[in-house]
């Protein structure tokens, strides 16, 4: 009932695509670069334009400047909100924290460019299942013959899969042999979008007349899905946001509790964000903190509560609500849109940067992840950032002097205003938030300090 399954070697480079012997489709690795921007000033983009006959190169740095307008509309909805059948249902009890941190010698060297690899073809993904390793070169060989006792094979429904966070997530889990199924409304465009995380385990498109048949059996479920709200709201937009978190968590709420007792996921793992506490420039927040009263934090609040009514048609199925902080990475989220200008040197801070930003790498947010699909300790809200936000200004120097350049030219305030309308008081406020539930869980960040994080997103 469910569409192809497909995969991939992790030792092909060239982009490439041929039938095996059954059938089956191989897909051959791509390297890809997405540029995003990050706002300087509207004074500055008006001013740029390109000569006339000049060639369109995307790339150069003041087609990165005369983009600003776009760029700061990104920004505020990645600040917002943090970015987007069959198998047996004992789910393997091991720390997903503990384990990711055995990473081999051979396996660093393979991360970093400076060390014979190039920068974005590798992965750090979970080897058997939550065992990091490389996803190239020899280190995949090498990291296939370890000697780390393999615990079980995890079957996982994921919705939003194709997000910043959700493609990591799919990657994480084939790289580790585990099973994927990618809840979707679009199944060729999010077999597109995760073509090159095809490797170990297999992967599986349902579209949503599927769903319920595809959850059978699956150890968990994570839902990241969401309209994006990068775009300047409007009643009909606010509408679309709110309605399509509400209807996608529904929809896999019913499924979970249609599925037979014995073959229910024993776990669902739904996306909220740290925008449920409203803003502040002076609170702190964490997991027993009450809710805001900005139309963020009731989007939040609506999509939580749609989630936690599985707890009364399936007791048994754990319920976890991610409040996501603001993602890192290089490739993108708010770091995407914010590396182009601090490379050209006309980087700075949105606002007065006196506003909170409640960070986390991607790589701890997927551990996150996946320690709540197999902690049975976890539950209820689980903010997912780091032990140590900073505030906007602190971001924007540590991101120049990992870069070398400088921060100095800030995106004034009433210029995101009339951008961004309602939406500007979440870039211009922000909220500071401590992970309290995941450190009570066991969780152990890998990225604790905001220099370390850009230190190894950077390197």
């Amino acid at each position: 009932s469910l569409d192809k399954s497909y995969s991939r070697h992790t030792r092909t480079h060239a982009c490439a695509v041929r039938p095996d012997a059954k059938g089956a489709l191989w897909f051959g690795q791509r390297d890809t670069t997405m540029a995003f921007v990050h706002g300087a000033t509207l004074a500055i983009a008006a001013r740029v334009s390109p000569r006339p006959g000049a060639r369109d190169d995307r790339a150069h740095p003041l087609r990165a400047i005369a983009e600003t307008p776009r760029a700061c509309r990104d920004v505020a909805a990645t600040l917002s909100c943090g970015g987007r059948a069959g198998g047996d249902t004992n789910v393997c009890r091991m720390s997903a924290s503990a384990l990711s941190s055995r990473v081999s010698p051979n396996m660093r060297k393979a991360r970093h460019p400076g060390n014979g690899a190039r920068r974005g073809q590798t992965h750090r993904c979970i080897k058997t299942t939550f065992v990091f390793a490389s996803a190239t070169g020899s280190d995949s060989s090498n990291a296939s013959s370890s000697k780390t006792p393999t615990p079980k094979k995890l079957r996982v429904a994921i919705s939003g899969a194709s997000g910043f966070v959700g493609t990591r997530l799919v990657a994480t889990l084939l790289h580790g042999g585990n099973d994927v199924v990618v809840l979707t409304r679009d199944v060729d465009k999010a077999r597109n979008a995760l073509r090159n995380s095809f490797s170990g385990g297999t992967i599986a498109f349902a579209d949503p007349s599927k769903w319920a048949a595809a959850i059978v059996g699956c150890d968990g479920v994570v839902n990241l899905a969401g309209e994006p709200i990068s775009t300047r709201w409007s009643p009909r937009i606010k509408a679309e946001i709110m309605a399509s978190r509400i209807k996608a968590t529904k929809r896999i709420a019913d499924a979970i509790a249609a599925c037979p007792v014995a073959k229910r996921p024993s776990a669902l793992v739904n996306a909220s964000a740290i925008g449920f506490y409203g803003t502040s420039t002076s609170k702190t927040f964490d997991e027993n903190s009450p809710p805001g009263g900005d139309y963020l934090s009731r989007v939040c609040q609506a999509w939580e509560a749609q989630a936690v009514e599985l707890r009364a048609t399936a007791p048994a199925t754990r319920v976890v609500l991610l409040r996501l902080g603001i993602v890192l990475d290089r490739d993108g989220g708010a770091l995407g849109k914010m590396l182009p200008t601090f490379k050209v040197f006309a980087g700075g801070p949105m606002g007065d940067g006196a506003q909170w930003f409640s960070w986390i790498h991607r790589e701890d947010a997927v551990g996150i992840i996946l320690e709540s699909l197999v902690n049975p300790g976890i539950e209820g809200p689980v903010n997912v950032t780091s032990p140590n936000p900073v505030r906007m200004a602190e971001m924007c120097s540590a991101l120049g002097r990992t870069l070398g350049r400088p921060n100095w030219l800030p995106v004034p305030d009433f210029a995101i205003q009339a951008l961004l309308g309602e939406g500007a008081t979440v870039v211009l406020q922000g909220q500071k938030v401590e992970p309290s539930a995941a450190l009570k869980a066991g969780y152990e960040f890998k990225f604790e300090k905001l220099e370390d994080a850009l230190g190894d997103i950077l390197r």
